[in-house]
């Protein structure tokens, strides 16, 4: 749609065809360069991870069941390897019980289901939020406001929790927080991207990968320096900062130029880019008054973003491919960390471990994202991971450090997979559905982490159930990328009809 004013200060005395045509090649000329000034934004943006994955994993340690031993002298005890059939006086914890949850609440003896409860409601929250939050930062919301209120959400909760007197409470607040942090990477990944150039996209948006890393990392960190001390401790220690941050990005980040001209705020889209561009020469001879956008979406309802990617028929093609491989990746991904318990290995160790293998895969991200297909190794990778997995199965019996390093292998394959998935949604959709279609594929990823704790306390008995379930289901999942378009080296959207428009050239070209 044209407008006769511009908005950007211009020379009239350029030609026609040197004037930008596009909403992409506009900001490319303005923030196509990249410089400090976007990098420190990506980062503030991008550091949203830290405090995500913090959340995500910290039940590993807070609802961990602790060791015991027994206090009495006579042989029944030691003989007895259920902790259920002692009686109270006849054995102890190792650490004082308000260590974890489950001694805590003496939930030694419960079932499994309930054991299992808060991480489940955890990611069942993350499942609702997705869906019902999914299509804030496309619509009414935007990036930078629905990734403050996902912050803030999930921030004030973890603070809540800390003031848990019994399991059903726990859970519920474990719900919340989950509802809250669901859109967060979401939010993050695509306005850090889409504060940058082209050329740059892929480099930044692994920076969310690395902040995610980081943030693992150091659950067992301070899980290891607060041992002995109350599970409370953890979420005092993760959710205070995530406040902090939050005022940061109230008063540091900008919302990204590309939702704010798709809603039809030029004005403010163009005051960003100005802020943003390396020099003044970069936005000198600007004009967004020939840009060529069809902007009817933006004054679309809430789920109309939704309605598109299921009423189109490529847009639900691409969308059902996503999602199924992101089912199978998010149950390994979310799954394994879990199941680590079940190893006979040292759980600080297993998680730094676990935690450790995912700054491999981000790096291998970081710098061959410019060169690796993103079709073809989203396959290798969700493949090489089932492998492994159904090989720890297996291989356990033979040797648990062969069982710990396959394991590691298929986390390793899981997460580069993860961060491949996301990279490879964001390229596949224009910018009027990108963030809901992200959120879908997120979504995807969670219901996949829904069932990982009910396998997790299914392998106890049969490891089959877990990692062979695991493997089986992340390599079948990976198969759906085949009919997928290779978007490497290509250009973003902004509508549907230009995403139509280049898929009919792309077949005309076939």
């Amino acid at each position: 749609m044209a407008d006769s004013t511009p908005l950007l200060t211009h020379s009239d005395h350029l030609p026609e065809s040197k004037r930008p045509r596009s909403l992409d090649e506009t900001i490319e000329r303005c923030i196509g360069n990249f410089n400090w000034v976007q990098l420190l934004q990506a980062v503030i943006v991008s550091f949203a991870w830290v405090f995500d994955a913090q959340q995500t994993f910290i039940s590993v340690f807070t609802d961990a069941e602790p060791s015991w031993h027994c206090t009495g002298t006579g042989s029944s005890c030691s003989s007895i390897s259920d902790i259920c059939q002692l009686s109270k006086n006849s054995w102890s914890w190792d650490f004082p019980a308000h260590t974890s949850t489950i001694s805590e609440w003496g939930l030694e003896c419960a079932s499994s289901l309930v054991k299992g409860l808060p991480a489940s409601s955890f990611f069942a929250g993350c499942l609702f939020g997705g869906l019902l939050l999914a299509t804030l930062a496309d619509s009414s919301l935007g990036r930078k406001n629905m990734l403050l209120l996902s912050c803030l959400m999930m921030s004030l909760s973890s603070l809540f929790t800390v003031f848990s007197t019994n399991i059903w409470m726990y859970s519920v607040l474990r719900f919340v927080n989950g509802f809250g942090r669901a859109t967060i990477g979401t939010c993050a990944l695509v306005l850090s991207t889409e504060l940058v150039g082209k050329r740059w996209r892929g480099q930044v948006g692994v920076i969310g990968f690395f902040c995610f890393t980081l943030g693992f990392l150091s659950l067992p960190a301070m899980a290891y320096i607060n041992r002995g001390s109350s599970w409370r401790t953890l979420y005092l220690w993760s959710s205070v900062p995530t406040i902090f941050y939050c005022i940061l990005v109230r008063l540091l980040v900008h919302e990204s130029p590309r939702w704010l001209f798709v809603r039809g705020r030029k004005e403010e889209a163009a005051a960003t880019l100005k802020s943003m561009a390396a020099t003044r020469d970069d936005v000198a001879t600007m004009s967004f008054s020939n840009v060529k956008l069809e902007q009817g979406t933006s004054d679309a309802d809430l789920f109309s973003a939704i309605k598109i990617l299921l009423e189109k028929r490529w847009a639900f093609q691409r969308l059902s491919a996503v999602m199924f491989t992101g089912f199978g990746i998010g149950m390994v991904y979310y799954g394994m960390p879990l199941g680590l318990g079940n190893l006979q290995f040292d759980l600080y160790l297993s998680v730094t471990f676990n935690a450790s293998s995912e700054l491999p895969a981000s790096l291998i991200t970081f710098f061959l994202i410019g060169k690796l297909s993103r079709k073809w190794s989203l396959l290798g990778f969700t493949i090489l991971s089932g492998i492994c997995s159904i090989l720890c199965v297996v291989m356990g019996k033979v040797s648990g450090n062969l069982q710990v390093a396959l394991e590691l292998i298929s986390f390793f394959s899981a997460c580069s997979a993860f961060n491949m998935e996301l990279i490879y949604t964001i390229e596949l959709f224009p910018t009027c559905v990108r963030n809901s279609a992200l959120s879908m594929v997120r979504q995807a990823l969670v219901l996949g982490g829904v069932f990982s704790p009910v396998l997790v306390a299914a392998g106890r008995s049969n490891g089959f159930l877990s990692y062979g379930v695991f493997g089986v289901v992340v390599g079948l999942c990976g198969l759906t990328v085949l009919g997928l378009p290779e978007t490497r080296g290509g250009t973003l959207s902004d509508t549907i009809d230009e995403e139509e428009n280049k898929e009919t050239a792309a077949a005309v070209l076939v």
